[in-house]
């Protein structure tokens, strides 16, 4: 199967939605309808460079809006939607899960409900539509040091947002199961690359050290995570949307595990790199721990040996390259996220206070 007719990406604004519209626009022939309601860490800046083709279209809504969603879906007749829509930043839900139970669990099933109502009325498309649920590697909870995910263990979420997107995964299960909705379910491992919102790890360390700022990791530093370049992650999607079996979960992760701190370290040597300070100094003399997020797994890693099978996709940009075109990225565009500093200044998030 091939990409094509349209293709509905929900959360088409954010880091990882607005990749995969990029992509689909640039290597596909498909029509792309972005359906975003432009929440804090959404910015059409981020499809700017295809906004202008003509297979490209924007709806601004609300996928928990049952009757918009609707009328969007009379509209265009899609054949494949990607629902990436998601309150995703931990320590956020932390603070405030109410906003992550209202948006990943509630918004999913509205969602769900308005394919299954366009399913029915439009049988002839049913063959071949596909429902791709984009979640995370964060629903199985955290790892000892050896042993990695696979499709196949158990759930065990532990913080709010983990939680949530667990919720949002067993709701889309349960309508393929129930009301034969062709569903796919895939979770990734944690992404980065350009266009993030400065909340997340790595772009907040590259600009707050582009702020003179310290550099704030929590705990230890010693927490793993197992990284994937962003544009890794969209085409991973996209061959899961073209060749993937409905029914099934496939993870998708980079093989690359780093602690924290690893991760920050590598930041500092590409700023020392590409825009070293005066005096000789490092920007990890910068480096200061601070108290732990409550909750923090311990570690993720991820086999992606399903996916790589059964799919054919395999990991292009390996960490340290990933690394460097990322910071490469916000050196340049400090116009993109230079306004996007007033919705979140920095500060920090996830005491639960």
């Amino acid at each position: 199967m091939a990409i094509a007719g349209t293709v509905l990406v929900t959360g088409g604004a954010g880091f990882i939605g607005s990749a995969v519209i990029r992509h689909l626009i640039d290597r596909t022939n498909c029509r792309v309808v972005n359906v975003d309601s432009l929440t804090y860490a959404a910015t059409l800046e981020s499809v700017a460079a295809v906004s202008d083709s003509d297979r490209y279209c924007f709806e601004k809504a609300d996928i928990g809006d049952g009757d918009r969603m609707r009328n969007i879906f009379a509209s265009y007749e899609p054949e494949i939607v990607l629902h990436l829509a998601a309150q995703t930043h931990v320590d956020r839900s932390i603070d405030d899960p109410t906003v992550f139970v209202e948006a990943n669990v509630v918004g999913t099933f509205r969602l769900l409900e308005v394919v299954r109502d366009y399913l029915r009325y439009h049988p002839s498309i049913r063959a071949g539509f596909r429902f791709c649920h984009v979640s995370t590697d964060e629903v199985f909870g955290s790892l000892e040091d050896e042993g990695a995910f696979d499709e196949g263990t158990p759930y065990s979420p532990r913080s709010p947002y983990s939680a949530s997107k667990a919720a949002a995964d067993h709701l889309v299960r349960a309508w393929n199961h129930t009301f034969d909705v062709p569903v796919i379910v895939a979770n990734c491992s944690n992404n980065f690359g350009p266009f993030q919102f400065p909340e997340k790890l790595i772009p907040h360390m590259i600009i707050s050290a582009l702020e003179g700022r310290p550099l704030t990791v929590y705990g230890d530093g010693r927490h793993v995570r197992d990284w994937l370049y962003v544009e890794d992650h969209a085409r991973a999607l996209i061959q899961i949307a073209e060749r993937g079996t409905t029914g099934e979960t496939y993870l998708i992760g980079g093989r690359s595990e780093r602690t924290n701190l690893d991760v920050t370290s590598a930041i500092c040597r590409a700023l020392d790199s590409l825009q070293p300070l005066s005096g000789g100094i490092s920007y990890r003399d910068r480096i200061e721990f601070v108290q732990d997020r409550p909750g923090h797994d311990r570690r993720y890693a991820v086999d992606c040996g399903k996916l790589e099978r059964e799919v054919g996709w395999c990991r292009e940009v390996p960490f340290e390259e990933g690394i460097e075109k990322t910071v490469r990225w916000y050196l340049a565009n400090e116009s993109w996220w230079r306004p996007l500093r007033e919705r979140y200044t920095g500060h920090r998030l996830g005491l639960g206070t």
